[in-house]
């Protein structure tokens, strides 16, 4: 089996910038980490490799040159190949442009490391939350798509995954290829070991640029190729304070909160 995981490099949420002209995220010197629903999604991978053990993993991560880290760590974890695709002009991608560059990048990938029969994702990034890039990739590659997946079991050609619903749990067959968005299981991420480690370290981890991707229309990309446009962003601040009402009997603390909130003319 061929299982392609995309993953993310996003900023640590305590150091987030916004560039204050473009209103996008300053990803270059602030500390990042590899986005946790996409590290569920490169775990699930490992799983289904645990069982069948000539599964192939390969990452791909959408960023600017530090991006490399997070996919060196995913290296040390879990995946086989690694593959980083950059370009100035893919700079302030939305959701959609971001789907459109990925999905040329994994043909092209395919041409490299074979056809792929799965395509793993997490269910959303942690700096953006929309939730939106998996299944604009399965759409952009005509696949079918199962999202909040929490864990997925190859079924001769196709997969059992079990997903993640209001109620409980459904459990849904999907034929190969397809995509899968991946939720926050009950077990957590392996670790790497230091064998993995060390081999990480030495990988030299191909870019793949806008010139690479053969198909591409460069129109559908970047600032000019993002249909959404953000007109503010902000860090909201933290609110600080308050009071405790601490009464071991209920209606004493009540008489007392009415108090507080009738000095304070709120009441």
């Amino acid at each position: 089996m061929n299982i392609l995981v995309c993953v993310k490099q996003v900023p640590d949420t305590t150091e987030i910038r916004i560039d204050p002209v473009k209103n996008t995220l300053i990803r270059e010197g602030v500390p990042s980490i590899v986005n946790p629903f996409d590290g569920y999604a490169l775990e699930a991978a490992a799983r289904l490799r645990d069982k069948n053990p000539d599964t192939k993993i390969v990452v791909l991560s959408m960023g600017p040159e530090q991006a490399k880290k997070a996919l060196k760590e995913c290296l040390a974890i879990a995946a086989d190949k690694a593959y980083l695709v950059s370009d100035r002009a893919f700079g302030g991608s939305d959701t959609l442009a971001t789907s459109y560059i990925i999905s040329n990048a994994i043909r092209k990938v395919e041409e490299l490391e074979g056809t792929f029969d799965a395509i793993f994702c997490g269910k959303q990034a942690i700096d953006g939350d929309t939730a939106q890039v998996g299944p604009e990739i399965a759409e952009h590659l005509d696949y079918p798509q199962v999202t909040y997946g929490l864990e997925a079991e190859l079924k001769d050609d196709m997969l059992k995954v079990k997903k993640e619903v209001e109620n409980g749990i459904e459990v849904i067959g999907v034929k190969l290829p397809c995509v899968v968005t991946f939720t926050k299981p009950a077990w957590d991420p392996r670790f790497p070991n230091i064998k993995r480690k060390i081999a990480a370290n030495k990988a030299e981890i191909p870019t793949l640029t806008a010139a690479d991707l053969d198909m591409i229309d460069l129109t559908r990309a970047g600032l000019k190729g993002s249909p959404t446009k953000v007109k503010k962003t902000f860090v909201p601040q933290k609110k600080t304070g308050g009071i405790q009402i601490k009464e071991d009997n209920a209606a004493v603390g009540a008489v007392r909160l009415y108090q507080l909130l009738s000095d304070a003319n709120v009441i």
